[in-house]
């Protein structure tokens, strides 16, 4: 397995099956740094710039890990989108899914725990968790699929009691 640093992402090379980190465990050792380095910018040029700026580099690798989902996952239909669903981002109970609708052109599923809210809370950046993880999932599907269309109006990172998931095939 190689590693490379690119000026603008870390690249993982080599099998995935040998890597044994978990995508909340990537977000738990990213956000320190991540987090760190937006307030300190928020201090230099003001919070709101700070995340503005932040809120358009995370949603470009959230894009790029879309594209990468749809070639790792040999596809990029509602049935791989759900593998990733549940092998990726509620792997070792990171996310308690409820699946209300499963089939070849909708997801539908509300998350009744979110251990990665939780784990921003515990961390002291609960104010920027929402930007760090759930602003991605809608410029994930840029890169995965953009003829599927996500609908969220709640999620737990901002005070609800679920986040609700509802992906659609368009057309």
């Amino acid at each position: 397995m190689s590693i490379n640093i690119r000026p603008q992402r870390l690249i993982v090379e080599g099998d995935p099956s040998e890597m044994k980190i978990t995508h909340q465990k990537c977000r738990e050792i990213q956000a320190p740094i991540v987090s760190s380095l937006i307030y300190g910018f928020a201090r230099e040029i003001g919070y709101e710039k700070a995340i503005e700026i932040a809120k358009n580099v995370i949603s470009q690798d959230a894009v790029a890990s879309g594209k990468k989902s749809a070639q790792e996952y040999s596809g990029n239909t509602i049935a791989e989108l759900s593998k990733i669903v549940k092998e990726v981002w509620a792997k070792d109970n990171a996310l308690t899914i409820e699946m209300l609708k499963e089939n070849e052109t909708a997801l539908f599923f509300d998350v009744t725990h979110c251990e990665y809210a939780q784990m921003y809370v515990r961390m002291g950046i609960k104010d920027i968790g929402f930007f760090l993880s759930c602003n991605r999932d809608f410029s994930f599907m840029e890169g995965f699929n953009p003829q599927i269309e996500l609908r969220r109006t709640k999620t737990i990172m901002e005070g609800a009691e679920c986040c609700d998931f509802r992906y659609s095939l368009l057309g």
